[in-house]
């Protein structure tokens, strides 16, 4: 016996699970989202947001994105809400500061003046760049199945895909060949490439492609919501409602339910009965879509050949509440702070939302990748938030000084509140939306063995006969776009499927908005 019946149940909250749901609701089908132990963006500490993850949103200029506002008439919408980065980042490294603005001609003086030596390779690779963009931009705005499975779907891709710039090129292709061997734009490229992909560091230099690819979401100038991460969600929240959509983000699934070898739904902890559904979709991994049948109903491909996937390294992020005194009024929204040589710090990435006007403090939000175990636990956090704070101040030496609350979620640490200069301690039991003990860093993942031209991962169908997988390690070294052109390949695969309400559904269908 079964309760409630969708025909898509979606298991997690992120970027590529919510925009799946997003889609398969205004195509008529019945959604509901499961939270599956995700969290919300932000949570509080005495009234003032902290942030679990330095977010930005690269793939707001994406082709898949576009392709999204449209099918739900808000790309007006979103150009009201959304505003260009200017500077696009800021690279703050020991004696310089190199700022990016979106303008060219200033773009070009802000190198002649900081790195005048490679102006010239400058102005190449970013010439590259926009080249790997355009070409990138209409493979990934056709119709088509990334990665592809069948026959069919590999035709049809490989045909977009002989048109994108270094995808095939060998994984140890030096994009930056013009540079000299040790310079430091060397490490700007690197570092904005290693913050934006969902693959680990593990040693091996990133995809040529997923390298240019990244690189040119950065060039082309992101965009921002005024409140983020949090907006962002709430958008893809609404619209999944607006089109009779479900979310019950605080549930989780504990058991997938099987009929003839096949999903046929979800048994979500403290029901008393499952909930039906026709297919069931994840951004998790096929293996955890596989322990929650035990093991059972997997097909004989993924039993035989199902790629491995493993967490590599996490994303642990630190957020400062300054008072606005101490944030140098020159300093961007997005950066990229590089440790001096030799010092024991990382390479951080800085956010800086928005802030209210009448706030007397700003929130910056720094993110520092560390090594996991496959399990997911990172041993050395015990220090983890000095050495992400000591890396900030040798770069903002007033930092310290106007700090106001320190926290991550990631540690377990009591956060970090300054009253008239002494400092005092906030055990965890008083955050807001918080958590008694550490939370699980995002991860970065790392392959087994290349995936499909070597960006890929996990395919979009998943071990189990109707689930689908739309998270970070189908197509992990594009980042956000990848799960995006993931949830649109999940959206192909069910849409297609129905086929008695196909034809309705594609009259529905505009390639041009309407209200």
């Amino acid at each position: 016996m079964t309760g409630q019946h969708f025909d898509v149940v979606v298991l997690g909250r992120s970027f590529g699970a919510l925009a799946s749901a997003l889609l398969l609701a205004r195509r008529d089908f019945r959604v509901l989202v499961v939270g599956q132990g995700g969290r919300a963006p932000t949570y509080r500490l005495e009234g003032s947001p902290l942030a679990r993850s330095a977010f930005t949103f690269l793939a707001a200029t994406s082709p898949g994105w576009r392709r999204l506002l449209a099918e739900i008439a808000q790309t007006q919408s979103f150009r009201q809400r959304a505003f260009a980065l200017d500077p696009m980042v800021d690279v703050l490294r020991p004696g310089a500061r190199l700022s990016l603005p979106p303008d060219v001609a200033l773009f070009a003086r802000e190198v002649e003046r900081e790195m005048p030596e490679v102006r010239r390779s400058v102005d190449d690779l970013y010439a590259e760049l926009a080249r790997v963009n355009a070409a990138a931009d209409a493979a990934f705005d056709a119709d088509a199945v990334w990665p592809p499975g069948t026959f069919w779907e590999r035709r049809k891709t490989a045909s977009l895909a002989a048109k994108l710039p270094w995808l095939r090129a060998p994984a140890a292709h030096d994009l930056l060949a013009d540079f000299p061997p040790a310079h430091p734009y060397r490490d700007v490229v690197t570092a904005l490439a290693r913050f934006a992909t969902h693959l680990a560091d593990t040693g091996s230099p990133l995809p040529p492609f997923a390298l240019a690819r990244l690189n040119g979401s950065w060039a082309r100038g992101p965009l921002a919501l005024p409140g983020g991460e949090d907006e962002l969600a709430q958008l893809l929240l609404d619209r999944i409602a607006a089109y009779g959509g479900t979310a019950r983000l605080g549930d989780r699934a504990t058991r997938l339910v099987l009929r003839h070898g096949q999903a046929a739904g979800v048994h979500l902890d403290g029901d008393e009965h499952p909930t039906g559904a026709t297919f069931v979709v994840s951004d998790g991994t096929g293996e955890e879509l596989a322990e929650l049948t035990g093991g059972e109903g997997v097909t004989p491909f993924a039993e035989r050949a199902w790629p491995r996937v493993t967490r590599a390294s996490g994303r642990f992020v630190v957020s400062c509440r300054v008072r606005r005194e101490g944030v140098p009024g020159q300093l961007g929204r997005e950066a990229v702070v590089l440790p001096r040589t030799g010092a024991r710090g990382a390479p951080l990435h800085l956010s800086r939302p928005q802030a209210a006007d009448d706030d007397p403090t700003e929130l910056l939000v720094a993110e520092m990748l560390v090594p996991v175990s496959p399990s997911g636990t990172a041993a050395g956090l015990a220090d983890a938030r000095e050495r992400v704070l000591a890396t900030l101040t040798a770069e903002l030496p007033f930092l310290e000084r106007h700090l106001s609350m320190v926290d991550s979620p990631h540690d377990g640490r009591p956060a970090w509140v300054w009253r008239d200069g002494v400092r005092r301690d906030v055990e965890r039991v008083h955050l807001a939306g918080g958590t008694v003990g550490a939370e699980p860093m995002v991860a970065q993942w790392s392959l087994g063995q290349p995936g499909w031209m070597g960006i890929a991962g996990e395919p979009v169908r998943g071990p189990i006969a109707h689930t689908f997988l739309a998270g970070p390690t189908v197509l992990p070294a594009l980042g956000q776009e990848g799960e995006l052109i993931a949830a649109w390949s999940v959206a192909h695969f069910v849409t297609g499927r129905d086929l008695q309400r196909a034809r309705m559904r594609r009259a529905m269908w505009s390639k041009f908005e309407i209200g």
